[in-house]
């Protein structure tokens, strides 16, 4: 196991976990300052200070457990030492929901909005509660080609209301450890899914609460729905769903054989993938790019020790090795913020190249992808050794996992709601792509 540079670095991620959840519940319109020159006010007058500080107000997900968040926060408070960053944290799970009750209030709290999802950040354009930057890129001539035509993509009505921030996209997660004591090799970068299916067969073992699965899905849908996507050919708004039935044919099958956790198990436990991999649980496990800074975290404070590795994520038969599923993640300013030009400040700074190779080290990938970012995420401490965990980061095609479509999150509900019912076996397959047709087909007005 590495312990090298970055210890001191994850350190300080690990360190600064800020939970305030600031600011009152009146609107203030933009040039208003006062709110949040009060509270900087009293900030220094508790330390004995005498400069005013603004204060500044971010939302964040499950911030404890990653770096994606506090390592840029950390870096720009140290970098403007008059500027407090307040941190309004919110579970994965939750965020959305949180987020939308604080803007649906016109709160002026908080002021910096990093979006989960792409779909939600139409919701809030439609619904005025982002501040278009366009004139603030103009005015300081910021250059959007360092994004490599991602800026744009993210562009709504011609209008940009978000820099991208994280750039993540699915690869195979594994337990080494697991595959050296099975005697099995590890998996490769080029695997087809039935490769894979027959991998999570051999290196399922043991019985009841010592039984380790040959593998692991989420409760997301996107864990089914994501490789039907993967070859660019649809998406998950479609008129026509029988595309999806063989996907979630294999995932019941990987189920019923006990190959990987019921669904219902993880529903009715609120079990973490986290845990389930962090645990060695599972010998595999299809995820995000953004848990190998997770993981890298863990090493670091010494929560798990084992050797893992990362693969391609696997492909269909008729697609070549490194087509992949995945999304960004913006930085946006909220519509009600008394604090617009600190604001942009922020988020010049977090979608920056600076940020960038901050992040890199962390093992954190943003929009700003260069061969020297690779290299700095694969010589990261931490990050597992090997050629053909580098070789894991590369990809030929690139497909979101849901549309930019301005009705994508109540098609999401019930993407998410036949997901439930087909893996707990009260729809069959068959019905879940019918009820999947009719609702997505009522909500298009097709």
């Amino acid at each position: 196991m590495r312990k090298k540079q970055a210890a001191a670095m994850m350190a300080v991620v690990m360190a600064c976990t800020g939970l305030t959840a600031c600011g009152g519940s009146s609107s203030k319109p933009a040039e208003n300052t006062g709110g949040k020159a009060q509270a900087g006010n009293e900030t220094q007058a508790a330390s004995g200070g005498t400069a005013e500080k603004k204060v500044l107000s971010v939302t964040t997900w499950d911030n404890e457990s990653t770096p994606q968040f506090q390592a840029v926060i950390d870096a720009y408070e140290a970098k403007n030492p008059d500027v407090e960053i307040k941190i309004i944290d919110t579970s994965a799970d939750e965020y959305n929901n949180s987020l939308g009750i604080s803007l649906s209030a016109a709160q002026a709290d908080p002021d910096v909005i990093w979006v989960k999802d792409m779909g939600s950040m139409l919701q809030m354009a439609d619904k005025k509660q982002l501040l278009p930057i366009d004139e603030f890129i103009e005015k300081d001539g910021f250059d959007l080609s360092i994004y490599k035509g991602a800026a744009e993509q993210l562009q709504y009505n011609g209008t940009s209301y978000a820099l991208p921030y994280r750039n993540d996209w699915y690869v195979l997660y594994y337990n080494k450890d697991l595959f050296d004591a099975a005697g099995v090799e590890y998996p490769s970068n080029d695997m087809t899914w039935e490769e894979y299916y027959e991998l999570a067969a051999k290196m399922t073992s043991g019985e009841g609460s010592s039984k380790v699965y040959g593998s692991h899905n989420h409760t997301w849908q996107a864990l089914v729905t994501n490789w039907a996507v993967q070859d660019g050919k649809h998406t998950v708004v479609e008129q026509d769903y029988s595309f999806l039935t063989p996907w979630y044919e294999e995932a019941l099958a990987l189920q019923d054989n006990g190959y990987i956790q019921d669904y219902s198990t993880l529903k009715t436990a609120n079990i973490h993938y986290n845990s389930v991999f962090k645990n060695q649980q599972c010998a595999m496990m299809p995820m995000g790019t953004w848990f190998i800074a997770t993981m890298m975290q863990s090493q670091a404070s010494g929560e798990t020790d084992f050797n893992w590795g990362i693969a391609k994520i696997p492909h269909p038969a008729d697609t070549e090795a490194g087509y992949t599923v995945g999304a960004l993640t913006p930085i946006a300013i909220s519509a009600f913020t008394d604090e617009p030009e600190l604001s942009w400040d922020f988020v010049k700074f977090a979608a920056s190249e600076e940020a960038a190779e901050l992040l890199a080290a962390e093992g954190v990938f943003t929009g700003i992808q260069t061969e020297e970012s690779l290299k700095a995420i694969a010589s990261a401490e931490y990050f597992p050794e090997g050629d053909s965990n580098v070789e894991a980061l590369s990809y030929v095609h690139y497909s979101f996992d849901r549309p930019l479509d301005p009705k994508i999150e109540e098609i999401r509900t019930v993407l998410d709601e036949v997901h439930e019912m087909i893996m707990i076996h009260s729809y069959t397959v068959e019905d879940g792509m019918k009820e999947l047709q009719e609702r997505v087909a009522e909500i298009k007005e097709w």
